[in-house]
């Protein structure tokens, strides 16, 4: 388990078994620390629609597998605990209030 310290300061596990999850997905391969940096520094911060304690992490490769993307690594926020749900590349960032960077 990894634990990574986000834009906002906080702790983010990232478990063995959700990282083995995220790279069953072929596009994914090779991007672990694409992951971290995307917790670490992402270019936004959006809240999630569906889900109040969900945050969308997102930053753009313009070289992936397959081709330009935005990596987008979704992370949990509980009161008690901060994780990473999942991660995936995406051609466009999904709606939701951006809370990084502040404006």
């Amino acid at each position: 388990m990894k634990i990574i310290r986000d834009c906002f300061g906080r702790s983010v596990r990232l478990t063995d078994e959700r990282l083995a999850h995220i790279l069953l997905h072929q596009e994914m391969t090779g991007m672990e620390a694409e992951i971290e940096r995307a917790i670490q520094t992402p270019t936004e911060v959006r809240m999630s629609r569906s889900d109040d304690t969900v945050q969308l992490f997102y930053e753009f490769y313009a070289q992936t597998l397959v081709g330009g993307k935005w990596l987008c690594v979704v992370v949990k926020c509980l009161s008690d605990d901060v994780f990473v749900v999942t991660a995936y590349l995406t051609d466009r960032l999904k709606s939701g209030e951006t809370v990084w960077p502040k404006k």
